[in-house]
């Protein structure tokens, strides 16, 4: 049921064949997590078919290794008209040691579509419950502000250009 659940969570473990000649889980594998939760997430609050149009601020933190149980978490954090930003955090536990560490966070924005045109759809509102639901919004807010802005530059490089 659209605009009940704004938050996602995946958890399994790390298998030999996510990890890159360093033994380590590769970026790319991380970026394919936080993509699929954070999807999930959007169409879970949305109820629509739902495309990434970004990604911002992603940081590796810290590697994941092979075993380690991996927890991704979507957060729904703003919405737009059609849009929902989330944050995604991908935390790693080395079950041996019981010691869990922030591997990768970032911001997403999904947009969602209508059926047949693929044209973008209203998106029920949300809105923070705490104090930090409101900071993040906040984060998520600067962030929106911030792509615009490099949008425009983008924009004015690019007439400069022609």
């Amino acid at each position: 049921m659209p605009g009940q659940q704004h938050e996602v969570t995946f958890r399994f473990l790390a298998q030999p064949t996510d990890v890159n000649f360093g033994g380590k889980v590769h970026g790319g594998m991380a970026m394919k997590w936080i993509d699929q939760a954070g999807y999930a997430c959007a169409v879970a609050w949305s109820g629509a078919y739902c495309v990434t149009a970004s990604v911002s601020g992603i940081q590796f933190v810290a590697p994941i290794l092979i075993g380690d149980l991996v927890t991704v978490r979507a957060r729904l954090i703003h919405t737009g008209s059609s849009s929902m930003h989330m944050a995604v955090d991908v935390l790693a536990r080395d079950l041996r040691k019981g010691e869990q560490r922030l591997a990768t966070s970032c911001v997403m924005v999904f947009v969602a579509l209508d059926g047949p045109d693929g044209k973008p759809t209203p998106v029920p509102l949300w809105q923070p419950r705490d104090d930090n639901e409101r900071r993040l919004q906040e984060q998520a807010r600067k962030l929106l502000e911030l792509s615009k802005g490099m949008e425009r530059l983008i924009d004015l490089h690019g007439a400069q250009a022609d």
